[in-house]
C-alpha cells in the first residue's frame, strides 16, 4: 500500500467525525516500510510492530484483526477505517458491520471487489494523492479525471443506483432531499463520488443531468427529480388540410 495518500485519506475522514485512533501495522524493519517512517510522526501516526516469525506468512494481518477486535470491545469507536488492498479483512469488515459500526475502506484499483463491497464506502487511494503527489504508481495513472456527463450516463450500475435512490426517497411529488438519497446509497452500497473524480455526490448528480434540480431553503438544500423525458412527438409540427 502506497504511503503517498495518507494526506487524502485522513482529510476524507476528518469529514466524519476526528480520528483519534490511527494506528499502522508492519515489519517496520523491512525496507519496504520506508516511505511510511516519513509519514508516522507529521500524520501522528502510532506504528505496531510486527515482526514477520515465518517466511511466507504475513503475522502483520492476525495483529491488525486482534488490534481491530480489541477497539471494538472497548467500545470507544464509533467507526473504523481500514487502508488495506487485502481482500482477507473481507470478514473482519463484516463482523464490524454486524456490531453496528460502519466501516470506510481505502485501497488501491487492484483491491478485490469482495472487500470493495463489503465497506460501508470504500476510496480508491490514487483518487486521493495531492496535486503535488500527481505520479504514477504501478504503470497507471496515480489521479482519476472528473468522469464528464456522457460517461457518467452510460455507467448503467451507476444510473440505477442514483435512479433507485431517488426513487425510494421521493415525497408525493417526485421530490428527493439530496440527504435522504445520500443516506440510502451509503445503506445499500460501498459508492463514493470520489472515485468518479467528484468532490460530492451533489456535484456527480450535476454533472450527469439525469435529475431536475430544486435549490431550497436559500439555496443550502438540494431536491431532485427523475428529468422528464421529451417526446418527440410534443415538438412536431403537424399540418391539417381542410378542403
Amino acid at each position: 500500500m502506497s504511503h503517498a495518500s495518507i494526506g487524502g485519506v485522513l482529510d476524507e475522514l476528518a469529514k466524519y467525525g476526528m480520528v483519534n485512533i490511527r494506528h499502522a501495522h508492519g515489519n517496520w524493519s523491512s525496507p519496504l516500510l520506508a516511505g511510511w517512517v516519513e509519514k508516522i510522526h507529521p500524520f501522528a501516526i502510532r506504528p505496531m510492530q510486527q515482526f514477520a516469525f515465518t517466511k511466507g506468512k504475513n503475522a502483520t494481518d492476525s495483529a491488525m484483526i486482534i488490534d481491530a477486535m480489541d477497539l471494538l470491545y472497548s467500545k470507544n469507536v464509533d467507526a473504523f477505517a481500514l487502508m488495506t488492498s487485502d481482500s482477507d479483512f473481507t470478514p473482519l469488515v463484516l463482523r464490524l458491520l454486524e456490531s453496528g459500526l460502519p466501516v470506510y475502506g481505502f485501497g488501491e484499483k487492484k483491491t478485490p471487489k469482495p472487500f470493495v463491497d463489503a465497506c460501508s464506502q470504500f476510496i480508491y487511494t490514487e483518487n486521493l494523492l495531492g496535486d503535488d503527489q500527481e505520479k504514477i504508481v504501478e504503470g497507471e495513472a496515480s489521479k482519476c479525471s472528473k468522469r464528464t456527463r456522457n460517461e457518467l450516463r452510460n455507467d448503467t450500475s451507476l444510473v440505477r443506483l442514483l435512479r433507485t435512490a431517488a426513487e425510494k426517497t421521493a415525497d408525493d411529488a417526485g421530490w428527493s432531499h439530496l440527504s435522504q438519497v445520500g443516506t440510502f446509497i451509503r445503506n445499500n452500497s460501498s459508492f463514493s463520488a470520489v472515485n468518479y473524480g467528484h468532490r460530492t455526490l451533489g456535484d456527480l448528480i450535476r454533472t450527469s443531468g439525469l435529475f431536475e434540480i430544486d435549490m431550497r431553503n436559500g439555496g443550502t438544500a438540494m431536491f431532485i427529480k427523475a428529468a422528464r423525458k421529451s417526446n418527440p412527438l410534443m415538438h412536431s409540427q403537424t399540418e391539417v388540410s381542410i378542403s
